[in-house]
């Protein structure tokens, strides 16, 4: 079974496009390391909610769009060890590939599916 990881970030809107490069990089870099598939999703309809929403969540500025991106990995084994690998790569060093967002709002984490149902 299919391992996730996710992620939501707030990215200031006037960086898109070096957001784009950055993902565009570091994607590459995880499907190398085992990955079977990237989304990287650009907030267009993200409502504020009564209780919590995903601005509120990676503390979402004004001037900032929140990023919805996930991971795709074969198993959780495969996935650990990508992610040591994107760890250490010197293509993810901070010289190499600046995150043009503040990486400490990241929200992450990695999830078993517990329901799929196929597509048309």
């Amino acid at each position: 079974m299919t391992y996730i990881d996710g992620c939501v970030i707030a990215v200031p809107t006037r960086n898109r496009d070096a957001f784009v490069a950055h993902a565009r990089t570091a994607d590459a870099l995880f499907l190398e390391f085992g990955a079977l598939r990237v989304v990287e999703c650009w907030g267009d309809d993200v409502p504020e909610g009564r209780q919590t929403d995903f601005r509120r969540a990676v503390q979402a500025k004004d001037g900032e769009t929140v990023v919805f991106s996930w991971i795709e990995w074969p198993d959780k084994a495969t996935r650990d060890a990508g992610m040591e690998r994107m760890m250490k790569d010197p293509r993810m060093s901070p010289e190499a590939n600046p995150m043009p967002f503040d990486g400490k709002r990241m929200i992450y984490g990695g999830f078993v599916p517990v329901l799929e149902l196929p597509g048309r």
